[in-house]
Parts: structure tokens; C-alpha cells; sequence
């Protein structure tokens, strides 16, 4: 007999995650607009870690930040834009790495950020709860 999941969420939950998704959705999108106009700052810290002082890179890091951010922020797409933007963060983290960066205020930025990013998915989408069910 198959099983009947459950893909209610509780109000209390959706709103917490709507929330942490909502801080996630706000500082990606400053991020890449800042990388789209390119600030200065942008392009000196793209040359300190080694991929050049270019405005090209960084407006198309910029157009990939903000689309991966849309679509995680579209319920329908969600998933695949966590997904995504599990890649780029994780990009974000290897580049720390590869410098030698602080470990917690910038090594591990991406890490903090990715926890929200799924932490929201999770309390506001009732469907990945099924697919992902923590045991009690």
C-alpha cells in the first residue's frame, strides 16, 4: 500500500523560510547588480583572486547571479536554482580557498549563505520536505 505524504507546511515555517529565503534573494541580487554596473571594488577583488581586473567577467558573473537568483526565487523553479546556486557559491568557496582567505568571514561566506538558501527552500516548500524527510 503506498504511503500519503504530507506537503503541508506550517504557517509558522513558511514564513520563517520565506524570510531567510527573502535575505538570501536580497543580498544576491545586490551582489550581482554590483557586478553588472562593475564597481571598482568588484573588479579589484576578481584581480586579487587571480581572474583579472575584467568588466566582461564580471558582468557575466553578474547575468548568471541574478538569473540562478530568479529562479530560486520563483516557486516553480526553486529547486533547480538552489541547485544552481549551490555551484556558484561553491565556486565562491574554492576561489577563497585557492587565496588563502580569512576562514570564517569570507572562506566560509558561501557555506552560511547556501545553509539559508536550502534552509528557506526547505521550511517553505512542502514538496522538498517529502523528498527530504527528517526522521523524528
Amino acid at each position: 500500500m503506498p504511503t500519503v505524504v504530507d506537503t503541508e507546511v506550517s504557517k509558522p515555517a513558511r514564513i520563517t523560510g520565506r524570510v531567510m529565503s527573502g535575505v538570501v534573494v536580497l543580498f544576491l541580487l545586490f551582489d550581482g547588480a554590483i557586478k553588472l554596473v562593475p564597481l571598482s571594488v568588484v573588479t579589484e577583488t576578481m584581480d586579487r583572486m587571480g581572474f583579472g581586473a575584467s568588466d566582461a567577467l564580471a558582468r557575466s558573473l553578474g547575468i548568471i547571479t541574478i538569473v540562478c537568483t530568479l529562479l530560486y526565487s520563483v516557486p516553480p523553479t526553486s529547486i533547480l536554482g538552489a541547485i544552481l546556486l549551490t555551484g556558484y557559491l561553491g565556486g565562491a568557496i574554492a576561489s577563497h580557498v585557492r587565496i588563502g582567505s580569512p576562514l570564517f568571514t569570507h572562506t566560509l561566506f558561501g557555506l552560511y549563505l547556501g545553509l539559508m538558501l536550502w534552509g528557506g527552500l526547505y521550511l517553505r516548500d512542502g514538496n522538498l520536505r517529502a523528498m527530504l524527510p527528517f526522521r523524528r
